[in-house]
């Protein structure tokens, strides 16, 4: 076996890996703070692309630059979302809320579908098709620099939680919802800014993405399966967690693929899911590790 093939595949799969750890960490963050799976996470995702999408072909606005419109737009949508139909499924069994959660998501990508058709779309920026060196191995810019953003906002994240009131109080409401209640937090604030975060942050992979990825209506749900064993691996409620899972199951995808043909690579990426579920439940780095 090439050793230089199975490297290029190991960066190609790390630097997938951040984007799946992206999609991840926001539906972690929801997880964590109100205890919903959120299985619209994808076609949020989903919109983000087409934010960013049509500021390109209408506006001509370098993809990069629109990471703020679509996180903008998609913190809106979501904090619409929690208010108006999630907020009423607080405390509701949870196979209620992931039947809603579907619901939405089925509504998104049926809209998305009536507005702008199921055709795939692409976008070229010919800056972008060179690969750049890294000794013998290529690193291919659009996903480089996703990954790069991807590492900077998990940090700013970690940061924003754990040294700014809104964060600390977030990351409280996480812990017992009641108990925030008593010292004056506002919890149906933080559940709206909460959805509202973890709908950005599918906003911004999404943007991130769409220079290198097909943009359709049923473009998140390439990811969203792929998300939730992240979130799985890495401990439901640790967004930390959910990064580092995104990376091996980007990694175990991209070796799958070099000693395994076609769709049965993702044999390895399951097999991986199941061991985690057998020897440690709790996912590798525990719950709730905010």
């Amino acid at each position: 076996m090439d050793m230089k093939l199975i490297l290029q595949s190991a960066v190609d799969g790390i630097l997938m890996g951040g984007i799946y750890g992206l999609v991840a960490i926001g539906l972690t963050l929801i997880f964590g703070v109100m205890k919903i799976i959120n299985f619209a996470q994808g076609s949020l995702m989903m919109i983000g692309m087409y934010v960013t999408f049509w500021s390109f072909e209408k506006l001509g606005l370098n993809p990069y630059l629109s990471i703020p419109l679509s996180a903008i737009c998609l913190f809106v949508i979501g904090v619409g979302i929690q208010k108006f139909i999630l907020e009423r499924t607080i405390g509701a069994p949870e196979h209620n809320q992931l039947l809603v959660t579907m619901g939405i998501m089925m509504v998104v990508e049926n809209a998305a579908m009536a507005l702008w058709s199921p055709d795939p779309r692409t976008i070229s920026i010919p800056s972008l098709q060179e690969s750049l060196h890294l000794g013998e191995l290529l690193i291919n810019k659009p996903r480089g620099i996703a990954f790069l953003v991807t590492i900077v906002l998990t940090v700013l994240l970690y940061w924003f939680l754990h040294k700014t009131i809104l964060g600390k109080a977030i990351r409280a409401t996480s812990i017992s919802r009641d108990g925030s209640s008593i010292v004056g937090i506002q919890v149906k604030r933080i559940n709206y800014i909460t959805f509202g975060i973890g709908a950005a942050l599918a906003a911004v992979a999404g943007t991130l993405i769409t220079p290198f990825f097909y943009t359709s209506p049923v473009a998140g749900s390439s990811f969203v399966l792929k998300a939730f064993i992240v979130v799985v691996l890495g401990g439901l409620g640790n967004f930390v967690g959910a990064l580092i899972g995104g990376l091996l199951i980007g990694v175990s995808e991209a070796l799958g693929g070099v000693f395994l043909e076609g769709s049965w690579k993702e044999l390895v990426t399951f097999a991986l899911f199941i061991l985690v579920l057998l020897f440690r439940p709790t996912g590798l780095f525990g719950r709730g590790g905010k």
